[in-house]
This record gives C-alpha cells, structure tokens and sequence, in this order.
C-alpha cells in the first residue's frame, strides 16, 4: 500500500521529528557520560581515540536502533534534510513531504537538544559537552568543509548502492550505524562529524555557538547530491527503489513504491522486488 497523495502524512512527520530528537538525547546522554569531568568512565578512559570509539559505537548504535525501529521503518528514518534533500531529488519524495520533513527534522533537533537540557541540567552545558555541538576543529574550516562533504558523498553513496541490492537491502541500515561509528572515531577532530544541519543547528541554538554553520548546511547536501549523481550516472535512475533506509515487509509508504507489495502466498524481499515499479525518469 502506498500513500504517496494529496493529504498530509503527519505521522512521519512526527515520526521524522521525534527521531532526530532521540538521537540527539542520546547525543548528549553518551557525551556526558564520556566526556564530563565528573563522570567515571571519563576518568576510566583518558585516551581520545577510545572515548571517540565508544562514542561513535553508541551512537552508531542509536542509528541502527532508530531506523529499525517500527517508526523508523514508517518514516523511512531520514533524521537529516541533507537525506530528504537527495530523495527528493532522486524523484521519491513529494515536494509537500519534502518541506514538511525538513520542518521536522529541524523542530526535532532543537527539542532533542533541549530535552537534555532539562533532564541533565548543568552537565550538558558544560564545556566538556557544549550541547553536543559540531564546530569546526583546530584544522580550521575549509578542511571541515571537505570532511564533511567527503563523509556525506560516501554515507550517500554507500545507502543507495547496498539499499538497491535485493540481497544486501536490509543490511542499509547496519552499513548506515557502521559508518557513523567510523567517523565519529576517525574524522570527528575535523569537523565534529555532523552530515547533518539539522542535527548542528538544534546544538548550536542552545549553545548559542553557530561556529562554521554554514559547513554544516552547504556540504552535506552537496557531499550526498554528488553521490546521487554518481550513482545514477553509473546504475541509472530506476535502481533507486524507495526513499526508506529499511523497508518494512507490510505497512505504509509515502514514496510511491511498490517495495512492500507481497506476491499471492507470500515471498521475502526478493519476490516482493520482483513486484517494483521502476522509479520515474528523472533527469540528472
């Protein structure tokens, strides 16, 4: 069943929000218990490498959680108007979905920030954890801009090449969590790992920090559009199946696919692919 019309789809939108939110709680919940100077664990691990290891297993963690989860499946867990951005212009979401979940995805941020605010008080405004914002590090911006394009191109790039693969399809989502875990370890003193600006913007409102925002808005889109452009250059437009990270065997789907119809007496995914539609021509 598709739902791809003329209401509004409010539950992913919601759904879009309360997202991004969690992810942030879980932001700033993992970044104070690794990083506060009161906390045991910081004290446990001195070494930067580690706590970034950890920091980015967790939240690579919280990513896999979030678009497996029964909502995340529903809204198809983009959490990030840079993702939305790139479906849209891959032609698989709606101009109306599109402006509502980038609306979202920014009110979501924001909430999720000031949510632990409130839960952890003094602890997340502390320098040690800064409300969990990304700013540019000592290499200064132009190489934060080129980190996160970079790691924008390849995160892109990586979801629709694995999530176009009748086999590999459910695994987007691990491919997903296991690049966040990357980056946050290894490219995180660059750029603070953000790919995001909707997740940079709901930080740098609380802490009234906006350091290199405009990184943070221009070169994950361009990063994840190039991407786009790249794959469909070389695997052509209608390998692009759904606008979802995970797509769900039953259940409502907003982007006009046909990826949870089910064949008479059932099938996995493979023979539900067989049942696809190609994705409308557009031009790259």
């Amino acid at each position: 069943m598709t739902t791809r019309g003329s209401a509004l789809n409010w539950p992913e939108y919601l759904i879009e929000a309360a997202s991004l939110g969690s992810f942030m709680v879980s932001a700033a919940v993992f970044a104070a218990v690794l990083y506060h100077p009161f906390s045991p664990v910081s004290a446990a691990i001195s070494n930067g490498f580690m706590r970034r290891g950890v920091m980015g297993l967790a939240m690579g963690a919280t990513a896999v959680a979030i678009i497996y989860s029964p909502w995340g499946q529903r809204s198809g867990a983009h959490m990030n108007p840079a993702v939305t951005l790139t479906f849209f212009r891959l032609g698989k979401v709606d101009r109306r979905d599109f402006g509502a979940y980038v609306a979202s995805q920014f009110a979501g941020g924001i909430a999720g920030v000031g949510v632990a605010a409130l839960a952890l008080g003094a602890v997340v405004a502390d320098p040690s954890v800064n409300y969990v914002t990304t700013v540019p590090g000592p290499s200064g911006e132009m190489v934060a801009f080129a980190a996160e394009a970079t790691i924008s191109f390849v995160l892109m790039l990586s979801v629709l090449a694995v999530s176009s693969h009748r086999k590999l399809a459910p695994f987007t989502g691990v491919c997903a969590g296991l690049l966040v875990w990357t980056y946050i370890t290894i490219e995180a003193p660059l750029s603070g790992m953000s790919m995001n600006p909707a997740r940079t913007f709901g930080s740098a409102v609380l802490a009234h920090n906006f350091a290199g925002l405009w990184i943070y808005f221009t070169a994950p889109p361009l990063g994840m559009l190039l991407a786009a452009e790249v794959f469909v250059h070389r695997m052509g437009i209608e390998r692009v199946l759904c606008a979802k990270l995970h797509h769900p065997a039953a259940g409502p789907c907003i982007f006009g696919c046909a990826r949870q119809a089910t064949p008479p007496g059932g099938g996995g995914i493979e023979a539900r692919n067989r049942l696809e539609t190609p994705a409308p021509q557009v031009q790259m």
